[in-house]
Formats: structure tokens, sequence, C-alpha cells
């Protein structure tokens, strides 16, 4: 996972738990792409003051991910549930093409549909 994606997933989880200014420039240099200099100057302190805000957020968000692992949950889940829907398509297929149970069509469309809630969520 590029670092970008890393720290906005972290942020998605752990977020709340920075200071407001460190959410701010956390949002701002990793979501909205804005540079130290104009982070700086919407927030009212200088770059290094950014810089120091941005390693210290960094620093307790990976920290907390080492602690807590929702994202590693997360991230986990979500290719379990891949594998789910890929498992599904190959046992519908199969029906499709040699058994035609619609048990079991009902079934695989079932699992499908609950797969994609829970991945939307």
């Amino acid at each position: 996972m590029a670092r970008n994606e890393e720290i906005s997933l972290l942020l998605d989880f752990y977020g709340e738990m920075l200071t407001e200014k460190q959410q701010d420039c956390l949002e701002y240099y990793y979501n909205e792409d804005l540079s130290l200099s104009e982070i700086a100057e919407n927030e009212g302190i200088t770059r290094q003051g950014v810089r120091d805000s941005i390693k210290r957020a960094e620093n307790q968000l990976y920290d907390m991910e080492e602690r807590l692992g929702l994202v590693q949950r997360f991230e986990k889940m979500k290719e379990g549930l891949d594998e789910i829907i890929n498992c599904v398509g190959i046992i519908n297929d199969y029906n499709l093409h040699t058994i035609s149970s619609d048990e079991i069509s009902r079934n695989t469309a079932k699992i499908t549909s609950i797969a994609n809630e829970l991945q939307a969520q």
C-alpha cells in the first residue's frame, strides 16, 4: 500500500484521537495534497511547525495501529470477503453448467449479496 493511502486509512480509523490541528495538517497534506508552505499559510504557523505536527501525528497513528490493529483487521476482512465472493462465483458457475440447482443459485446469490453489503460498509 502506498504511504499516502496508508496514512489516509490510518487517519480514517484513528484521526479522532489526534488533536484538531494534527488532523487538519494530515488532511491537508495527504488528502488535499497541499504543500507544507500552503498548510503553514492556512494554519498561521511556520512550515517547520507543520512538518513537526505531521511527523508527530504520523507516529501517533502508527503507534495506535500497532497497539490496536484495526486497519490490519479491516484489510484482512476485506481480503476474506473478496475470496468469499470469488469462491461463490466458482460454485455458481459450476452449478449453472452441471447441477442446475435452484437452491444453490438462491444461496450463492444470498451469500454474494451479504458479502457485497459488508464490503460497502
